[in-house]
């Protein structure tokens, strides 16, 4: 039985990657979809033979490809663009808002509570770097709107960890009552999480810089460097996916390059993709799926709204047309992997978080299926797509 058990999460993945393939070459289905689809089906809720992962070494795993994928996100966010376009940040800051508010609204009108409420509007309005980042890479996709999903993708996922984080603040406060917590696990977690992040961004290019040869594979470095700081900030408790993307974004602006030929951490970045989407699948329980399913259709809806009409209608004062600012705010459509995660982050504090936010289980599932597929076919009709997608 053991033996078993430890041939689980191998085998999984195996099955996983098989049916991602065939998915991919027969259906042209992004192969993250196929990976969840895989996932959902093994967890042991569903009859399957995968056990909660949450509290196995896989979801240090897990935690581990997504601080890659950050990384990677924050490191092809260009901050001279939003310099010169500060349309393109005002775009970012009301399409997240007005998701907050959209969301905030329908929860209430399905009657959640207020915490809860709060807590699913702040996860509504981030999108998934890791489906758009593995889509784009996948279709080797390039242009103006693959630019501004990852921009606005980035940016919209620090900004839901900033709210997250506040209302998390506003639970502990409302339930132990002690304003130093509440300040511990919003502001201060926040402010140390960006400045690790920061300085591993200052001392990985510098320490490249004191070989003498700092183009020559960096991506081990980047690599070493991402796991030591999951390991870090998951033992501090502070937030490793906003280090992450800070590590990114200040590592770029080091002046070290990756090359083409290094994104998604090439064969480790494809195994790890396929396990940290199999996580999060297994990760649901299907009652849960259908306890929330019609709060999670409406909150979809609102969500998609929101987006696709603050990207459009700031798409002329952006530098864009109408037309790709419609399909940039379309290609925002998945936030899976990012909202199970970062609901990971506060199992310290609360280990049914998860039940708490009604329906999370139903969104996450129908947009780590969904999500990847509508961010496919936008980047296809912007016409930014190789239509080879095979490596």
């Amino acid at each position: 039985m053991n033996a078993l058990t430890q041939m689980a999460w191998p085998a999984a993945l195996a099955i996983a990657w098989v049916f991602g393939e065939v998915a991919n070459r027969w259906l042209s289905l992004p192969r993250i979809s196929a990976y969840g689809i895989a996932g959902f089906a093994m967890a042991s809720s569903q009859g399957g033979f995968l056990g909660d992962p949450s509290g196995e070494p896989v979801a240090r795993l897990a935690d581990f490809a997504f601080t890659l994928i950050l990384f990677e996100m924050g490191y092809r966010v260009n901050l001279q663009w939003l310099r010169h376009n500060r349309w393109l940040g005002a775009t970012s800051v009301i399409e997240a808002t007005g998701t907050f508010a959209a969301v905030f609204l329908v929860a209430q009108a399905f009657a959640v509570p207020q915490t809860p409420a709060l807590l699913l509007a702040a996860l509504a309005m981030s999108t998934s770097p890791a489906a758009v980042l593995r889509v784009a890479n996948d279709t080797h996709s390039a242009g103006q709107v693959t630019e501004r999903v990852l921009h606005l993708t980035a940016f919209n996922s620090i900004l839901a960890v900033i709210a997250f984080k506040a209302v998390i603040g506003y639970w502990v406060l409302e339930s132990a009552g002690s304003v130093y917590q509440a300040i511990w696990h919003s502001l201060v977690v926040l402010i140390v999480s960006g400045c690790i992040g920061a300085l591993f961004g200052v001392a990985v290019p510098g320490l490249l810089r004191l070989t003498r040869n700092p183009d020559h594979n960096p991506t081990v470095a980047f690599a070493i460097a991402a796991l030591l700081l999951t390991a870090l900030t998951h033992t501090l408790n502070f937030s490793p996916l906003l280090a992450a993307l800070t590590f990114g974004m200040v590592a770029r602006h080091r002046r070290i390059v990756l090359t083409q030929a290094q994104r998604n951490f090439g064969v480790l970045g494809d195994l790890l993709t396929v396990l940290l989407f199999v996580f999060v699948a297994a990760s649901l329980e299907w009652r849960h799926v259908t306890t929330g399913i019609w709060l999670a259709l409406a909150v979809i809806a609102a969500r998609l709204v929101v987006k696709t009409a603050a990207t459009t209608l700031l798409a002329r004062p952006s530098g864009t047309g109408w037309r790709k600012g419609w399909l940039t705010g379309l290609a925002m459509m998945p936030m899976s992997v990012f909202v199970i995660l970062l609901l990971e982050q506060t199992r310290h504090l609360h280990s049914g978080m998860l039940d708490d936010v009604a329906g999370i289980a139903a969104i996450v599932l129908l947009l780590e299926i969904i999500g990847p597929i509508v961010t496919q076919q936008a980047l296809r009709l912007a016409g930014e797509t190789q239509r080879r997608e095979d490596r």
